[in-house]
């Protein structure tokens, strides 16, 4: 007899909740990743690639992108290249989605007692084509790469050093994202240069924040661990390295809450 849809199963509860805070992430970073700011002034002038710079600037969408980096690293763990690749799809949808909504917004004129005026609202959401295709395509190559990087270390490790596989994974991968999304995006309006110190600023950030959010990785490996049980969740584990499916999710061996 086939349950109600709504009723999940332990594991399918934690797909839903990982994959809704990756697409709430990843949608608020390509929100605000139009946005500069200066995360420290440096107390000396670094010259890099022919450009001086007294700051290390980057974009807002940093700020969000670390969670990506956790939820990313954790469903690769319990549910396989199948499952992530799947969430990067969706989650490229709702970009698309967001950015369409985000049109039709900027096309609807601002009314006399709005507190937001239409010419603030396109300057912070009217993202150019450039943008979004430089968004889009960082998004899934950068994603792609992960995914990739992080069985390929499994692999490697025979299923040792969770840290290693999360952060080498981020390590490879973020550096193309970055690249990619600056290139794409601001190329012309930049220099070449200042495009590249911009990204290898980024690039530096997202990697420093990998390595220390690494705990968190460890603790939400141990929460899932605790929640489904370890020999559920191992069943899982096992399965996502071997490239399968996620098991099938049956009344019988499995609690839905």
């Amino acid at each position: 007899m086939l349950r109600e849809a709504y009723v999940l199963s332990r594991p399918q509860k934690v797909f839903v909740v990982c994959t809704a805070i990756f697409i709430t992430a990843l949608v608020l970073a390509e929100a605000t990743a139009s946005k500069f700011f200066t995360a420290f002034r440096l107390p000396f002038t670094l010259h890099l690639l022919g450009m001086t710079f007294g700051e290390v600037v980057m974009t807002a969408g940093v700020l969000a992108f670390p969670i990506t980096f956790i939820v990313t690293d954790i469903m690769n763990e319990y549910f396989g290249k199948k499952g992530i690749r799947f969430v990067t799809m969706v989650g490229m949808g709702m970009v698309v989605f967001e950015f369409a909504l985000l049109r039709l917004a900027i096309a609807v004129p601002a009314a006399d007692i709005s507190p937001v005026p239409q010419e603030a609202f396109e300057t912070v959401f009217g993202a150019t084509g450039r943008v979004i295709l430089g968004s889009l395509t960082a998004y899934l190559l950068g994603q792609l790469a992960d995914i990739t990087l992080f069985h390929w270390l499994r692999r490697l490790t025979r299923g040792r050093w969770l840290w290693l596989r999360a952060t080498g994974s981020t390590f490879g991968s973020q550096f193309i994202d970055t690249l990619v999304v600056l290139t794409v995006a601001f190329a012309g309006q930049l220099a070449f240069p200042q495009i590249l110190a911009i990204t290898l600023f980024n690039y530096g950030y997202k990697f420093a924040i990998a390595v220390a959010i690494t705990p968190l990785i460890y603790l939400a490996h141990w929460l899932i661990d605790a929640y489904l049980g370890r020999e559920l969740a191992h069943a899982l584990i096992e399965r996502a390295a071997a490239g399968a499916e996620a098991l099938p999710f049956s009344e019988r061996s499995e609690a839905a809450d």
